[in-house]
């Protein structure tokens, strides 16, 4: 069965990925060497990363709760594409960044927590204390495991050095908030065409209808223009 379109969560995840679009930018900027801003400790970057981050698990889990309207070849064959995009990522990054490659970023973590999604399902609305409980555990975690691969659970003290680490505690909760809002919300009538939207919000969720490959493209299109920026 094909999923009909949710124009609304379209839309926003087509807002995360502009605005991710913006951030990267960014920082290709500061790696190139056009600005000089920290990335990693500047506050004005981190909390842009958190909200881009949660902004786009939301529209993860939103979009799992409308997974029964898939047939699960879909699903898989959708999965498939997210773990194979995840490898090229970590094997690209690692060309670029040898000593802080990305081995568990969105993608991987998106992957896992898919899979996490799929078990919890049965909870149905419930999820969005299993959200509170991946915050409280994040927040007071019972032990701490700072060596990967187990560091990818996020319960840590200090982070590892890699370009990109989304750990499942505490962004796991984002996606079953997102999951539980969108059972909340499904008697809304929410479903229809792109059209049913405002011509100012429409482009953006044509771009969120294509969000994979989309963030597969954004990164390596700005690094050429900027190094052939840099060249010239």
């Amino acid at each position: 069965m094909t999923q009909q379109r949710l124009p609304t969560l379209d839309a926003l995840r087509g807002i995360a990925m502009l605005w991710m679009t913006i951030y990267h930018f960014c920082f290709d900027l500061n790696h190139f060497g056009f600005i000089q801003q920290n990335f990693y400790t500047s506050p004005l970057w981190t909390w842009q990363r958190t909200g881009i981050l949660s902004l786009f698990l939301f529209c993860v889990g939103w979009s799992q709760s409308q997974a029964q309207l898939q047939s699960p070849r879909f699903l898989w064959t959708r999965w498939l594409q997210i773990a194979l995009c995840a490898a090229l990522v970590s094997a690209g990054s690692y060309w670029m960044y040898p000593t802080s490659f990305i081995y568990f970023g969105v993608l991987h973590a998106v992957c896992v927590m898919l899979l996490l999604m799929h078990v919890l399902r049965p909870l149905g609305e419930w999820l969005w204390l299993v959200g509170a409980g991946c915050v409280g555990l994040f927040l007071y975690p019972p032990f701490v495991m700072n060596a990967a691969p187990w560091n990818v659970l996020g319960l840590i003290s200090q982070k590892p050095i890699t370009q990109d680490y989304v750990p499942l505690l505490p962004w796991l909760a984002l996606v079953c908030w997102g999951y539980a809002f969108g059972l909340w919300t499904r008697p809304i009538k929410q479903k229809g065409p792109s059209s049913s939207l405002s011509p100012f919000i429409r482009p953006l969720a044509v771009l969120g209808r294509y969000s994979l490959p989309y963030y597969m493209a954004h990164q390596p299109i700005l690094i050429g223009l900027l190094y052939l920026c840099r060249l010239a």
